[in-house]
């Protein structure tokens, strides 16, 4: 099967480029002028410079491929950047819908856990759980838009489906993405704190796996949560402690120095060109429980979740490897 995929340098996209080949697919990868050409160098696919906001590009990129799998994204966790995380999430994906329904190409479109509601703590959430929104910040609000683009384009007759990643881990994480957890646990001395809440940890090379098994078997206009293993952030991170070999957090922060933190990093952010990673948008979905059952995917795709621990293992020995450390 020849597919088209965007997003190809990033963590979960590079995965599935790399899924794809020992597949044996033939790969076409969308590159910017500006991207790292590290994540596909060596890679036998054929590469496109590809402005996903040119509609006349991206017909003429979706001409001779059956399937397309939509990876690229925006990822800023915060409240600014709305109407350029619209730009990037919502008008490429209405842009490649629409080229897709037309040539009668199949779209996996890559969401995130994010758009759905978030769990109680207790029992984990699927895909019905839609609402309510978790918050009102750029990335989310922009990737619900995103989904809801798709399936107006599959009312229309656009075969396609949407993915739902939880929590990623493992390597080729080039930019890093979910890597700097690690990285900022060697590199600190000691970390008192962690977030109260929790997320689906699961190993990238699972989630690229159930992209390409939806690509293949996923039913037009549902979607699918390909999350993993419910922890506690506390326990990931003593997870991640361990394997590093540094000394684990001790506390789990509580909702009013939350509060305070992302406060002070609102308040810093009036002050700086770029909004601070430390928000209160990104301080209060740290206290949520952002538990997911893939029990859909399991039965429609033969979606099947890893070890955690080895999933870690490995993203630190990448980076290891690749001298991030």
């Amino acid at each position: 099967m020849r597919i088209l995929i965007t997003g190809a340098t990033g963590f979960l996209g590079n995965n599935i480029v790399r899924g794809l080949l020992e597949d044996g697919h033939d790969v076409v990868a969308t590159t910017r002028v500006t991207s790292d050409p590290r994540p596909l160098a060596n890679l036998d696919v054929e590469t496109i410079n590809l402005d996903l906001l040119d509609s006349s590009q991206v017909n003429l990129a979706v001409d001779n491929v059956e399937t397309v799998i939509h990876s690229a994204a925006m990822i800023h966790i915060g409240w600014r950047k709305l109407e350029a995380s619209r730009s990037v999430n919502v008008e490429s994906t209405r842009i490649l819908a629409a080229a897709c329904r037309r040539k009668n190409v199949r779209l996996v479109y890559v969401s995130t856990v994010d758009t759905l509601a978030a769990s109680d703590g207790k029992a984990p959430a699927d895909e019905n759980a839609v609402d309510p929104i978790k918050l009102e910040s750029a990335y989310i609000v922009s990737k619900r838009e995103a989904e809801q683009v798709v399936l107006d384009e599959v009312q229309n007759g656009l075969d396609g489906l949407i993915v739902n990643p939880g929590f990623m881990v493992g390597p080729w994480d080039w930019k890093p993405s979910s890597g700097k957890m690690m990285l900022m646990l060697a590199n600190m001395p000691v970390l008192f704190f962690t977030p109260a809440g929790g997320c689906s940890v699961v190993d990238v090379r699972d989630v690229a796996e159930g992209t390409i098994s939806a690509a293949k078997h996923g039913r037009s206009g549902e979607r699918y949560i390909l999350a993993g293993q419910n922890m506690s952030y506390m326990d990931l991170w003593r997870l991640m402690a361990k394997v590093i070999g540094r000394r684990p957090p001790v506390r789990k922060m509580s909702n009013v120095l939350a509060k305070c933190v992302g406060g002070c990093g609102d308040l810093a952010s009036r002050f700086m060109k770029q909004e601070a990673e430390l928000n209160s948008a990104a301080l209060r979905l740290g206290q949520m429980s952002h538990w997911y059952t893939s029990a859909k995917a399991e039965q429609e795709l033969g979606y099947r979740i890893g070890d955690v621990e080895n999933a870690v293992r490995d993203a630190w020995d990448w980076f290891q490897q690749y001298e991030y450390v």
